[in-house]
């Protein structure tokens, strides 16, 4: 036996002692026969990638944008940003262009490789160094999902009429979503693979009934070059914290998966749904004002009420689909769920063993009660946290794609996979934290926040997501350069 076969050979048996000690209580093992799937951040063999069904990649990321948080997102040109309908829609298309091309680039990594995306991110942040950025990702999930939870619940509640109270919804689409996450990829697949269908058809429902009112109205105020910055930063904020988890749902392709066509597959499966919900969002909000049904539905920010009220004229039947479209939330919520349990084993490694479904529970968990407590301040709560969300999301993408496409030349065999829970065979992490928290020193001052404002924000609008990739990215250069030489080693 040569060397390298040696070396394939106790990898193959490492990890499948690891899965194995994962997996050997007795209800994890009747779990598994029951198709649950326990496997976290253990790597997946070459030998066990067996998935052909690339089409399923498309029908994940359109599920998972096909959904009321899509709209509210472009709802938030003209009521925050004070854009009319054209400008925010230029946005929304050309920043959702931009924007998506990471997250979906990083799904072709995982066939390749067979990791998860923040395992993968071991190999420029270090094994301890990683869990910063996990955090970060931890928290833009919880983000997430809260935000889904709201408007869904939101939602349900609107169609009661008063009798059913935000909480009560917001605990039943929680359910739902855990259910879906709990059980894995298959039935998370098969989920995503059909939710979408009546997500479209209510949509194509309420144009249909209330298109006639929407109209191109233009901005109240001249448009600056700020408020289109602000409003970009936060459409990015949208589509680019999907960076942190792309490759957790490709883990099972074929390692010959054509990465051209899974690239697309889940391009436009951001586009399709993302662009074209922001745009209605947009669209459909600044109209509201001029329908007084419409504005009575949606005070108080209420998106899920002013979606009922445009579905108001198909009386019972308009009804049932708002229940629909509040349910559609579920679609985000439990593949976030998934990628959620997969960060815990990351920001807490000795946690690898547990099976993945554990920490779907515990996800649940965090984000019910916060939900229901911040119910009510659901704007206040979007604009905040997806500018922010995107600061970070950026300078991460920057450090592992210069990792990537420099140090490791673009080649998955310079990735050593039998080093991925080994802290001395890793890089040190210190590059990637100096460069991703280094560049802040630039970002701060380019936010333009309702909380924070800072001088070149001021004058320029918010460009930290900007920024914080350009800049971390030419930072960990010659951080890295210097890391590699004191290591020896990548």
């Amino acid at each position: 036996m040569s060397l390298h076969e040696k070396e394939a050979t106790d990898e193959k048996r490492d990890i499948e002692s690891t899965t194995y000690r994962s997996y050997s209580t007795r209800w994890s093992r009747r779990l598994l026969t029951w198709g649950i799937e326990g496997r976290g951040t253990i790597p997946v063999q070459p030998e066990d990638r067996i998935d052909t069904q690339y089409l399923k990649n498309f029908f994940l990321w359109f599920s998972f944008n096909c959904n009321i948080l899509s709209f509210s997102a472009g709802s938030l040109g003209p009521i925050v940003f004070g854009l009319g309908v054209k400008d925010s829609c230029l946005v929304i298309l050309f920043f959702n262009l931009l924007c998506a091309l990471p997250p979906a680039y990083l799904t072709t990594w995982g066939p390749k490789l067979g990791l998860r995306q923040m395992i993968q991110a071991r190999y420029s942040f270090g094994y301890f160094g990683v869990i910063i950025p996990c955090i970060f990702n931890l928290i833009g999930m919880c983000g997430f999902c809260i935000l889904n939870c709201i408007l869904g619940g939101q939602t349900l509640a609107s169609v009661a009429g008063g009798d059913l109270s935000w909480s009560v919804g917001i605990v039943i689409i929680s359910v739902i979503s855990l259910f879906v996450s709990f059980c894995g990829i298959k039935v998370l697949s098969w989920y995503e693979r059909v939710s979408w269908v009546p997500v479209v058809i209510v949509f194509v429902v309420a144009l249909g009934v209330g298109g006639k009112h929407i109209s191109n109205v233009p901005a109240a105020e001249p448009v600056t070059a700020a408020a289109v910055l602000s409003f970009a930063s936060t459409i990015a904020g949208f589509v680019l914290t999907y960076s942190g988890l792309s490759s957790d749902f490709t883990i099972y392709f074929r390692p010959d998966a054509p990465s051209m066509r899974l690239f697309l597959y889940s391009y436009i499966g951001f586009l399709l749904p993302i662009v074209t919900l922001q745009c209605l969002g947009a669209a459909v909000t600044a109209s509201a004002a001029l329908v007084p049904e419409w504005e009575a539905g949606y005070e108080g920010g209420n998106v899920g009420g002013l979606l009922e009220a445009m579905l108001h004229p198909t009386k019972g039947f308009g009804k049932f689909l708002t229940v629909i479209m509040s349910l559609s939330v579920a679609g985000n919520i439990a593949p976030t769920f998934y990628s959620f349990s997969l960060n815990v084993q990351v920001f807490i490694p000795s946690l690898y063993l547990v099976p993945r479904y554990v920490f779907s529970i515990i996800a649940t968990a965090v984000v019910l009660p916060i939900s229901i407590v911040g119910a009510h301040r659901f704007y206040d709560t979007l604009v905040n946290f997806l500018g922010l969300i995107g600061y970070w999301t950026s300078a991460f993408v920057a450090v592992i794609l210069v990792e990537h496409f420099v140090f490791r030349q673009n080649n998955p065999s310079m990735y050593d996979i039998r080093s991925w829970n080994k802290p001395r065979e890793l890089p040190l992490g210190i590059a990637a934290l100096a460069a991703s928290i280094g560049c802040f020193g630039i970002v701060v001052p380019s936010m333009e926040q309702t909380w924070f404002v800072g001088p070149i924000g001021k004058r320029t609008g918010d460009i930290g997501f900007e920024v914080a990739f350009f800049l971390a990215g030419l930072l960990y250069y010659p951080l890295r350069k210097l890391e590699i030489k004191y290591q020896g080693r990548l």
